[in-house]
């Protein structure tokens, strides 16, 4: 969709409308100049295979005006963004220069969970090197997905640190009538960092960035289409994001295309999420893409991570030049198994809850143990499964490997358009899921994507046998 996958590594670059990448002029006030929108080094495929090396380590690096000491992939707190097509292969050295051992998890694809692959109980401890070799299936579904560390119990501090990233599948445009397929693509990576003295992380209220920018200016001419990418790539932030005046199109959520296009002013991207949208220019002049207020439940543990959010400007859309007509939005778009008249193999009941006494998170009554197997499944079949939310706080699943459909939320028939890899539990609320394990044998976790719960204990192994 866009001229970057023809080259290996690409800085990609502002184009044009309003600002032709230079940042506005200082406000008023002697207020700081707002930063012209950017995205990260691209590290793109060719010829089927991308060869990548990500060296981890402490950086001093500038964010929101300030130097902060953060954790880095390749000395940036927003790093390069893997570009790949399905059927790629993909080997990735990770160098580890931290004083802890630290891994990598490829957030929603569907690849082996095994070996040097997606193998989240590798630990890559500090000054040693580890190879990653992905083989990405023909059929891997287009879209965004993100990297991140997945060092239990160290995933939250890495990834509030710095340690996530993005990446992309190209091929999301195979569905858009023919008028669409050259948009202008815009990745919105949603990420926040928290400072105590000047260093990251501390928990408290978070500075939101885009892909590492605090409001920036984002170009766009009255009545274009773009594609945006919007990620939620933060340890615990869930993000309640609205372009005011604006809707959001949306063509595929977790990577997973939508069977029909639907639209909406807000969206909910709790962590780990994502959302592949179009939006079209307002009218010349600025528009505030903004985080809402948002609330997740009671502040249970004392510990002010993220339970009461406060509105935040995420960036600005500046819409100028002269105008576009408007696009048609298509309404059906792709495919998916619709696995409501499956045979289900088994149904089961996954109970998620809080441990007042401990302020442990648990998973049917327990703590993660890495060798224990809390789930098992034979390949190819088909698991329903009820998640309970016993916990005073909202909980965000998400399943490695494998990805579910929607069936229901809190007894009400749920209208899925795609699968998805994370999913949104209420309050002392329940969501039903139902799975197909294909493809790939062994054993992966299932956990809270609120990565300070998911150290607490708030994970589970899932294995896949014959």
């Amino acid at each position: 969709m866009r001229q970057s996958r023809r080259v290996t590594i690409v800085v990609a670059a502002l184009v044009v409308a309003a600002g032709c990448g230079r940042a506005t002029p200082g406000r008023p006030g002697g207020a700081p100049a707002q930063p012209a929108f950017r995205e990260p080094v691209e590290l793109v495929s060719r010829n089927g295979e991308l060869k990548a090396r990500l060296v981890v380590e402490a950086r001093v690096v500038r964010l929101g005006g300030r130097d902060v000491r953060a954790m880095t992939y390749n000395g940036a707190y927003m790093p390069p963004t893997l570009r790949l097509r399905p059927g790629d292969r993909l080997h990735l050295t990770l160098e580890n220069r931290l004083d802890q051992y630290t891994n990598l998890h490829t957030h929603g694809w569907h690849v082996s969970p095994s070996g040097n692959s997606d193998n989240v109980y590798l630990r890559v401890k500090p000054g040693e090197t580890f190879t990653y070799i992905y083989r990405l299936p023909k059929n891997l579904t287009p879209g965004t997905y993100w990297y991140r560390s997945h060092a239990h119990p160290y995933s939250e501090t890495q990834v509030l640190a710095g340690l996530s990233g993005m990446i992309v599948i190209d091929g999301l445009d195979q569905y858009l009538p023919l008028g669409l397929r050259n948009v202008t693509e815009r990745l919105i990576a949603l990420k926040d960092f928290q400072v105590r003295g000047n260093a990251v992380p501390a928990i408290g209220d978070a500075t939101r960035t885009v892909n590492g920018l605090v409001n920036p200016a984002i170009p766009i001419r009255p009545g274009e289409t773009q594609l945006w990418r919007l990620a939620n790539i933060s340890a615990n932030t869930d993000y309640r994001v609205r372009l005011r005046g604006v809707r959001f199109h949306v063509l595929a959520q977790d990577a997973n295309p939508v069977t029909e296009v639907w639209s909406a002013d807000t969206l909910q991207i709790p962590p780990g999420s994502r959302f592949d949208v179009l939006v079209q220019g307002p009218p010349a002049g600025a528009t505030e893409l903004v985080a809402l207020p948002y609330r997740t439940g009671e502040d249970v543990d004392g510990d002010g991570d993220g339970d009461a959010q406060p509105e935040r400007t995420l960036a600005t859309l500046v819409s100028a030049g002269h105008p576009v007509p408007r696009a048609a939005i298509p309404e059906k778009f792709a495919t998916f198994e619709d696995l409501r008249d499956a045979t289900l193999a088994e149904q089961r009941t996954i109970t998620l809850s809080r441990d007042g006494r401990t302020n442990r998170f648990l998973i049917n009554g327990k703590e993660f143990d890495r060798h224990r197997i809390d789930v098992q499944a034979r390949l190819n079949t088909v698991q329903e499964w009820r998640v309970v939310n016993r916990s005073d706080q909202e909980q965000t699943l998400h399943a490695h490997v494998n990805d579910f459909q929607v069936m229901s939320v809190n007894g009400r028939e749920y209208r899925a358009r795609n699968w998805q890899d994370t999913v949104r539990l209420p309050v002392r609320g329940e969501v039903v899921l139902r799975l197909r394990f294909s493809d790939y044998l062994g054993k992966y976790p299932l956990h809270s994507s609120v990565l300070g719960h998911k150290d607490r204990g708030m994970m589970a192994n899932v294995e896949v046998v014959p």
